[in-house]
């Protein structure tokens, strides 16, 4: 028998079917096929009973479209129906056979004789075959309707203008593979792919989609081979074993996958998630005792399943074309008879004879199970989509057609080309309630379903559909999966982990690892003052100003504060000293004013000494202003109240000195008119014009440039410095200098005047002072210039308290102790008397 098929393939005697009818529409389907695996070979048998229920589809579309009064009215279809035999040379001389067998005009007469043209065809099943075909008949624009290549380079209109399909492109089979690893959040996965252009154009679509998609990376990428080669599987399975990827994707055929699950079995390749492309997704052939321990839970694509009323009956109704090479072969099959006489050329078989009358339906055969149909369901829409093209066509009115001229096709004179005009155009419902339409590529509506494996306890094998990717007006694709639905063949029953590192927590970031894809990463933690509160995030973000990240870096908190406040201890000694100083200076003034009579109060110009130490009460009170966070207002009085209190401070005590170098000169001979030039009008008048200038200092100051609060972060990345910046270095300089300057002057006076007679002279307590006063603020320029943030305050507001402490112990220290507790040293003869007690 085998031998007798292979000779009539020679002579291209090929299995086929014929109706005659007005129109003809070919079929290429795979009813037997000859093998390149030589333990497959099923080369005397019909492939699977559903391989010829797919040829027997075709025939029922166009049996129930002749008997429709709505389609193709007056017309009826006929067909010619070839099996390939899963061979390209025997499907592309069908092919051939078919668009050949064309007349060039074909007259609807009783006396016509020929063959009725072939005006489209269905078919073919394989991509390969596909792509042989339409290259050659796209050349004479025949129509081609595919029901399974799924090859995305088919989508190309320009080599192939003729063709079309009722099954979506790989390229969105692709696409839905990635959303179905995006769902699962499988990032590392492996890819095996046929060795032809099914699989190797699914390999590079799935590469570059998968890349652009950034969903994930391939572990591995393997080609399986064509016939035996045990030696090239063994390896590719030794890869999946020490690959760490869990998930397998497997875009190939049938026979591929069952040499490829013998070694898996020999093997023992466990723990693995199988994604099968619409190739195998519903093969019964893999569904045995021996392959489900490893494919039970197998995720797939899957042709859309379809209902279509009436194919059981008709396929019951099969004995009535008996006549035919094709049934016969089925039905010896089926019923282990042979038919007598046997065929002209097939080798007599076995058993009883075949009556044509056994009962199809006692046998409980798949051939019947039209429970769910895939393939087939894509044939019936690929013969409905001529059938609506060429009624569309033959309703053209006359002188309003698509063609030259307007005119319209007609049944007497009709060219395959002007059917693709109207196929491009199709747009119609099935019962089932489908829409079917082509795309600018020839491309149907995309939508598949996802279906998963099922090992019950009992042993039988169920493959359910668990749900539905489909393309969106939107261009973009919709996954809907019923995930509870879903059967797991893991201990855990859940969805297995399938990355190549571990996610990244917030807090981290990836860093790719050297010379590995990038799934492939280290997570590295966010460096000071970045977060990231994703996982997996590419890069850290910095904080915003005011915010620093916290411990774990997945969020940022605001920055601390930092200035002198009153609240921490520095803050409240400098504080507390300031309030103190101040108290001392009241208790001083009041201690000068109850005893202002007495000698040691009316001494060296009483009215001076409560104007200094009002000054000084005044610096004590200053220090209170560079205390708390910064404000405008505090910025610019704190600077000009402590320049001009010290002003007022070191002018009474300038005066005073002058005073006492000006009352020594009077008392010596024709020395009285010293006196009468600096008296205490011209006294009061220096001090304020000393300090008036100091005033005009600080305004024009504040005015050019005022001081201002800033917000530091130079000092500490993690902190917010608070501070006053003094905006004119230059006129905080002059302030500081002018000050100095006349610190150094009564230095200068009171030390000439220091060796004057007691009854005169406070100049040995005004050298002393003074001495004290400019050590300070000597040492305070280096401290403030290298004291960060709020330390610098604190050493301005410390140089501020010790000067005036050091002015107020050293300059009323003595005399209040005189006063106080040395009451008789507190009168005039006492105070003269020092100085005769020296002399």
């Amino acid at each position: 028998q085998a031998s007798t098929i292979s000779s009539m393939k020679r002579k291209f005697y090929l299995n086929d079917m014929h109706k005659p009818g007005d129109v003809v529409l070919g079929g290429l389907f795979e009813v037997h096929y000859t093998s390149v695996f030589p333990k497959l070979s099923f080369t005397s048998e019909p492939n699977q009973l559903s391989w010829f229920r797919h040829a027997m589809t075709m025939a029922f579309a166009i049996d129930e479209i002749n008997k429709n009064p709505n389609l193709l009215p007056n017309v009826t279809l006929g067909y010619s129906l070839y099996d390939n035999c899963a061979t390209l040379v025997i499907g592309f001389s069908a092919a051939l056979l078919l668009a050949s067998g064309q007349e060039e005009q074909f007259l609807l007469q009783e006396e016509c004789l020929g063959t009725p043209p072939v005006l489209g065809i269905v078919g073919d099943s394989f991509s390969t075959f596909s792509i042989a075909t339409s290259d050659v008949l796209g050349l004479f624009n025949l129509p081609i309707v595919s029901y399974y290549a799924t090859c995305s380079c088919l989508s190309d209109r320009q080599r192939f203008p003729s063709f079309f399909r009722t099954i979506p492109s790989d390229a969105f089979q692709v696409r839905a593979m990635i959303k179905i690893l995006k769902r699962f959040g499988w990032t590392w996965a492996g890819l095996l792919v046929s060795d032809d252009d099914y699989g190797l154009h699914v390999s590079q679509t799935f590469q570059s989609d998968l890349a652009q998609s950034g969903g994930g990376c391939l572990a591995y990428s393997e080609i399986l081979p064509w016939g035996e080669n045990p030696a090239e599987l063994k390896r590719i399975v030794e890869i999946m074993k020490r690959s760490t990827a869990r998930v397998v994707i497997v875009f190939a055929h049938q026979i591929h996958m069952i040499q490829l699950m013998e070694e898996v079995v020999r093997e023992n390749v466990t723990g693995l998630q199988w994604i099968a492309s619409e190739a195998w997704s519903a093969a019964a052939v893999l569904q045995t005792p021996r392959f489900m321990p490893y494919l039970s839970g197998t995720l797939g694509i899957a042709i859309r399943r379809g209902e279509i009323l009436g194919l059981r009956d008709f396929l019951l109704r099969i004995h009535f074309l008996i006549n035919t090479f094709q049934v016969m072969q089925f039905w010896e099959y089926t019923f282990d008879c042979r038919f007598a006489p046997p065929p002209a050329g097939w080798v007599e078989a076995g058993g009883e004879v075949c009556t044509g009358q056994e009962d199809l339906e006692s046998l409980g055969t798949e051939f019947l199970d039209v429970s769910d149909l895939r393939p087939e369901y894509n044939i019936y829409k690929a013969v409905y989509a001529l059938a609506y093209a060429l009624d569309d066509m033959l309703q053209c009115e006359p002188g309003r057609g698509p063609f030259s001229g307007h005119s319209c096709a007609t049944l007497q004179i009709l060219k395959p080309w002007q059917l693709i005009h109207y196929l491009e155009k199709v747009n119609f419902t099935t019962s089932f309630g489908d829409q079917v339409s082509f795309d600018e590529n020839g491309d149907a509506l995309p939508i598949y379903d996802v279906m998963n494996w099922l090992w019950l306890p009992d042993g039988r094998t169920k493959v359910h559909s668990v749900g539905l990717v489909k393309k969106l007006a939107s261009k973009g694709e919709e996954l809907t999966l019923d995930e509870e639905k879903i059967f797991w063949n893991f201990d855990s029953k859940q969805s297995p982990l399938s990355v190549c590192s571990e996610s990244c927590p917030p807090g981290t970031r990836m860093a790719r690892k050297k010379g590995q894809p990038f799934c492939c990463f280290d997570c590295v933690p966010c460096s000071e003052g970045k977060f990231s509160n994703d996982t997996d995030s590419m890069e850290c973000t910095s904080c915003p100003e005011d915010f620093w990240s916290n411990v774990q870096r997945d969020h940022c908190i605001p920055k601390k504060t930092e200035f002198l406040s009153y609240h921490e201890p520095l803050g409240i000694c400098l504080t507390t000293t300031s309030l103190l100083g101040t108290f001392i200076c009241a208790v001083v003034l009041g201690i000068f004013t109850y005893h202002r009579s007495t000698p040691m109060v009316r001494a060296n110009n009483s009215e001076l000494s409560f104007l200094l130490l009002l000054s000084l009460k005044s610096c004590f009170l200053c220090s209170l202003l560079f205390i708390g966070r910064p404000s405008l207002w505090t910025c610019q009085l704190r600077h000009a109240a402590f320049g001009i209190s010290f002003v007022l401070c070191v002018s009474c005590i300038l005066v005073k000195t002058i005073v006492v170098l000006a009352v020594f000169k009077a008392s010596k001979p024709g020395g009285g008119a010293s006196l009468k030039w600096f008296g205490a009008v011209q006294q009061r008048g220096t001090v304020l014009v000393l300090t008036s200038i100091q005033a005009a200092i600080c305004t024009a100051w504040i005015v050019s440039a005022s001081p201002a609060p800033h917000k530091n972060t130079q000092y500490h990345n993690d902190k917010i410095v608070y501070e006053c910046v003094v905006g004119s270095t230059v006129g905080f300089a002059v302030l500081l200098s002018y000050v100095g300057f006349l610190a150094i002057l009564s230095f200068l006076l009171a030390f000439l005047a220091r060796n004057l007679p007691d009854n005169f002279n406070e100049a040995k307590l005004i050298t002393f002072s003074m001495l004290i006063f400019c050590a300070v603020w000597v040492a305070f320029v280096p401290a403030y210039v290298n004291s960060p943030g709020k330390y610098s305050d604190a050493v301005e507001v410390f140089a501020i308290l010790a000067s005036s402490f050091g002015l107020l112990l050293a300059l009323f220290g003595p005399k209040c102790y005189i006063i106080l507790l040395r009451p008789e040293r507190n009168t005039k003869k006492a105070i003269m008397g020092r100085s005769i007690t020296k002399t």
